[in-house]
């Protein structure tokens, strides 16, 4: 069937409204507060009174794929307490009773990178995650495993409310010669930009603590609370906000005032115990030097320093000598750093798990293929929905993720044994979800599989500090990143966030303008990590700007963002 004729049909549904379903596609406008409510018993149990309204109002009419006058199946909801495998044919699945206890705990603990001490109703997503998505076929080193154990009992001993926390922490505090070489020191990580950028920076700030002997505190807001569980046993992640430069940081030396001062030689007990290290894309002075020897000979002489950073900065810290052998025993396999970290670190608080696994089990569970499609338009002008649509379309037909449609026919009553694809579509806009989903309500596929389409929300426009912003965008992340493959947009953190959790290469939109469909639609990336978007550009030894690509055969330029770097397995 040749292309256009898709396009056309689509911009023709773009206003049969009733088609669409009209549902909006679960929205979540409800108030935090209503959410808030779900109460979560001992061994997974909930209070299923005060849940079921408030968590169905979030997911949404659970009917909006449904042909008028044509009867379907309702999704089955079942509990938490419930929860089974859901993918492989995900359909009808059960653990098999061979299966012995040893390789369930296995699966749960992600093949070690988890410890099992955690109390499983404080959070459920820790121990039931594992049954949403398929076994990852990247397993952690054994070095890893016994640096995140080693990193667990450091954090234990230096974390908040700790002697030696108290002491470095406090702001008049004097430390002598003697603690200026503390076995404590730290790295506070302070929020930048959306969810996306600050997932990132989080993990690359937990490698570069691994790797330097400091404890990782997060400066959460409210906005980020409810988002993810503890990660860490026996101690928190989280600064007390009594950090004595809890709400003003504007009298802290900074790195760049540091190199610009020359204090650099300065002996460590002069030094101030606080340094602010700026890595922001827009602040990219000093961080040229960030990945030099002697940046990373003075950085550690601080028992404090306060991170600023939107950027996934981990391919610097492969460029820093003494770290590289390092990062070679816990890495093996290059391109597996954020999905081994990200998923040690982010598991959903049991607020974010509600909502995530009843929308997977009302829309997704059945479905024998899931296909996650992430839309970030950062001018609308440039180019218009309709565009986009197109380009999907085109990316999908192209790389067979989707079947055509058959023109001849219009919508039937489904067969008992017929397959299904789900669409999974996570943008601000609610036309990318209304027009893909009146396309498939209104006609065939030539294979004959039900094509069912579904986006959570649509609120219109970032609202990065919005606490019930930031619970929808990390559902979204998260239900994308249980998908089997993945359509992201270039450039976009949330993508690259959902598909380095999923252990996927998605397919990446090239940037469109105007009304004409880029040609190819979107190209397969080379790997599922994250890109560094403003990468160095200095040779700190050769004393030049240099191509890092040139240097580091694990390295390459970004699909999306061609001066921006990416981490490759090279072994493959």
């Amino acid at each position: 069937m040749h292309q256009n004729s898709i396009f056309d049909l689509v911009e023709g549904f773009s206003k049969i409204d009733n088609l669409a379903g009209r549902a909006q596609n679960a929205t979540t406008d409800v108030l935090k507060q209503e959410a808030r409510n779900i109460t979560v018993k001992a061994g997974g149990g909930k209070e299923q009174n005060i849940t079921e309204s408030v968590v169905d109002k979030v997911l949404g009419d659970k009917d909006q794929n449904s042909i008028p006058g044509i009867s379907q199946d309702q999704a089955q909801i079942q509990t938490n307490s419930d929860i089974g495998p859901k993918n492989e044919s995900f359909e009808d699945q059960k653990i098999d009773s061979s299966l012995s206890t040893t390789s369930i705990a296995n699966d749960q603990l992600l093949d070690g990178l988890l410890v099992s001490t955690f109390d499983k109703a404080s959070c459920l997503s820790r121990y039931q995650s594992h049954s949403y998505r398929k076994a990852s076929p990247h397993k952690p080193s054994a070095y890893l495993i016994s640096k995140l154990r080693s990193y667990e009992h450091l954090h234990k001993s230096c974390g908040p409310h700790t002697k030696f926390y108290s002491k470095i922490m406090s702001k008049d505090a004097k430390l002598s010669k003697k603690d200026a070489g503390t076995e404590c020191k730290y790295l506070v990580w302070t929020a930048s930009n959306g969810l996306g950028n600050r997932m990132l920076t989080l993990t690359a700030a937990f490698l570069y603590a691994i790797l330097t002997d400091r404890v990782l505190l997060v400066k959460f807001g409210t906005d980020m609370l409810g988002l993810f569980c503890e990660p860490f046993p026996d101690s928190s992640w989280l600064l007390p906000r009594s950090f004595p430069y809890w709400k003003d940081q504007k009298h802290i030396e900074t790195y760049e005032s540091m190199l610009v001062s020359n204090k650099t030689n300065i002996s460590q007990e002069l030094l101030p115990r606080f340094l602010i290290l700026n890595l922001q894309h827009t602040h990219d002075g000093h961080n040229n030097f960030f990945h030099c020897d002697h940046s990373h000979g003075l950085l550690q002489k601080f028992p404090v320093l306060i991170l600023w950073s939107d950027q996934y900065f981990v391919p610097s810290l492969f460029m820093i000598p003494p770290f590289r052998q390092e990062l070679s025993k816990m890495f093996p396999e290059k391109d597996t750093v954020f999905h081994h970290l990200g998923r040690y670190l982010f598991h959903p608080s049991n607020e974010a798990w509600e909502l995530i696994s009843r929308f997977y089990e009302a829309h997704l569970a059945k479905a024998n293929e899931k296909i996650g499609l992430q839309i970030r338009v950062f001018n609308t002008h440039r180019a218009p929905h309709q565009t986009i649509v197109n380009e999907i379309i085109a990316c999908t037909l192209k790389h067979k993720l989707l079947p055509e449609l058959d023109m001849q026919k219009s919508a039937s009553s489904p067969l008992k044994k017929q397959t299904s694809k789900a669409i999974l579509v996570a943008s601000l806009y609610k036309e990318y979800g209304e027009k893909l989903r009146a396309m498939y309500l209104k006609n065939t596929t030539v294979t004959r599989e039900v094509i069912k389409v579904y986006q959570p929300s649509h609120e219109e426009r970032q609202k990065s500090n919005n606490d019930m912003h930031n619970i929808k965008a990390w559902t979204e992340i998260y239900l994308l990143s249980l998908c089997d493959a993945l359509i992201t947009s270039p450039k976009s953190t949330f993508g690259y966030v959902a598909q380095s959790l999923g252990g996927l290469k998605p397919w990446i939109l090239h940037r469109a303008y105007g009304e004409a469909i880029p040609n190819p639609p979107c190209q397969r990336v080379k790997s599922m990590e994250p890109c560094f978007h403003y990468p160095p550009k200095y040779d700190c030894r050769a004393n030049r700007s240099v191509d890092f690509t040139s240097l580091f055969h694990y390295m390459k330029h970004c699909e999306d963002v061609t001066s921006g770097l990416r981490l490759v397995n090279a072994n493959r």
